[in-house]
């Protein structure tokens, strides 16, 4: 029984479709991914999907009569299919085409390298692939949340590979609490992960000197040992930088010693063989001098939406005859053309047979496909309860409000409004019509 299956058994034995987070709990789990990495692929609390896997074992086991749980998922729906064998075969269902069952792709994390459904957005790939093969350069890719960050950085490290050049991907999101206890721990984990990537003997304490600091001894270990043993260009990618910005401690070591290493490589020609790509959800407020900030050098890479011609691409993609381009306008009125709303919304439209308008109506309602992508956004905004005000009145304007910078800058960021001149306006629709009933203003 592979996951398709797997899927249409279980709503069928729930005698109902699963929403979207009980879908990809579900997928992901029957692939053995544990909670931690499909909260990371996701961009959701860890906590919140542990709850809706729970939720959802507790439905099975109730129905099947048997205790369900992530790790026997698979031998009870096979022993319950085994027992029940007209579950399946009686299924008033349409079935989908076959060519949907063989293409289509559940938009569950990065897009990968293999997939049909990545949409360039030209001339950004361009740009970054050039930039990554000059030597010390650095790219900084900058967006909201689930705009496409980590699909681009994998086809940048995908050129630089078919250029011959070492590869290391860096996630801060992956490493220990502990790791952000003091800078010296941080750097010390940061310079073993990547002499484990580069498959070198560790020398850390050949190098490590507490009387010169570990920023010294962290850039004595890359310009006198790694960079020396390693014969080609090395590019280093930091995924989720944002995550040390809780770290203060931290992060105003960190950020100047990257900005120091990237004008290292002016000088001197070692240091030009490392190439850095670092992609954040956003560019915090951070307290450091202009000089000292790795964010005003290298090249800017701000992921935009999807255009019209863009969505009808991925459209046809997925199998919609959407030729006069109506339903496209529709769907973007709607979610704009931000690349995750609108693969979801395709996605849908192509497994179920449903009109655009009402999947529409649907979408809208707190039960739609969007309620716990909208709901986690919500429960960020509650942990940063300053936002509620500023964010009401973005919604309830027709003209839009003009916002303190620091304000207008982090809902920006976090993609909930967009800037038109000195006047922001939400993002899409969806966000007006959802936090305008959501949001409480104490």
């Amino acid at each position: 029984m592979n996951v398709d299956e797997a899927l249409e058994l279980v709503d069928q034995v729930l005698s109902k479709r699963l929403n979207y987070t009980q879908q990809l709990v579900f997928c992901q789990s029957w692939e053995k991914q544990t909670y931690q990495n499909i909260a990371f692929d996701s961009g959701y609390d860890p906590d919140y999907i542990k709850e809706v896997g729970s939720d959802l074992w507790r439905s099975l086991s109730e129905v099947v009569g048997e205790k369900v749980t992530k790790k026997n998922i698979h031998s009870v729906l096979r022993n319950y299919n085994h027992t029940n064998p007209e579950q399946l075969k009686t299924s008033e269902k349409p079935k989908k085409p076959a060519i949907l069952n063989t293409q289509l792709e559940f938009p569950n994390g990065a897009v990968s390298l293999n997939s049909s459904f990545y949409i360039e957005r030209s001339p950004i790939e361009e740009h970054s692939f050039a930039q990554i093969t000059q030597p010390g350069s650095l790219i900084r890719i900058r967006a909201p949340r689930q705009m496409g960050k980590t699909s681009l950085m994998f086809r940048i490290i995908e050129q630089a590979q078919n250029q011959g050049f070492h590869t290391i991907t860096v996630n801060l999101q992956k490493a220990e609490y502990s790791v952000f206890t003091s800078l010296d721990k941080f750097l010390r984990w940061f310079c073993a992960t990547i002499t484990r990537r580069l498959k070198l003997p560790l020398e850390l304490d050949e190098y490590w000197d507490e009387d010169i600091g570990s920023k010294v001894s962290a850039t004595l270990y890359f310009e006198n040992y790694l960079l020396e043993e390693i014969e080609n260009p090395i590019v280093l990618a930091i995924d989720e930088l944002d995550q040390i910005f809780e770290y203060p401690e931290i992060y105003r070591d960190f950020l100047p010693l990257l900005r120091s290493w990237y004008e290292d490589a002016k000088e001197l020609e070692i240091w030009q063989k490392l190439r850095l790509v670092v992609v954040m959800a956003t560019e915090a407020y951070v307290d450091l001098p202009i000089s000292q900030s790795p964010f005003n050098v290298g090249l800017p890479i701000k992921l935009p939406e999807f255009t019209t011609e863009q969505v009808q691409d991925l459209a046809q993609r997925h199998g919609l005859n959407w030729m006069d381009g109506t339903e496209t306008e529709k769907l973007m009125a709607i979610v704009a053309g931000h690349p995750y709303l609108i693969r979801l919304a395709l996605y849908h439209l192509a497994i179920e047979s449903i009109e655009l308008e009402t999947f529409l109506q649907e979408a809208l309602t707190l039960d739609g496909i969007y309620s716990d992508y909208l709901r986690s956004h919500l429960t960020t905004l509650n942990k940063n309860t300053e936002l509620i005000p500023p964010l009401k009145e973005v919604v309830l304007s027709e003209n839009g409000v003009k916002l303190d910078a620091v304000t207008a800058y982090k809902l920006e960021s976090m993609g909930l409004v967009k800037l038109d001149g000195d006047l922001a306006k939400p993002s899409c629709e969806l966000y007006r019509h959802y936090f305008e009933s959501q949001l409480t203003v104490e």
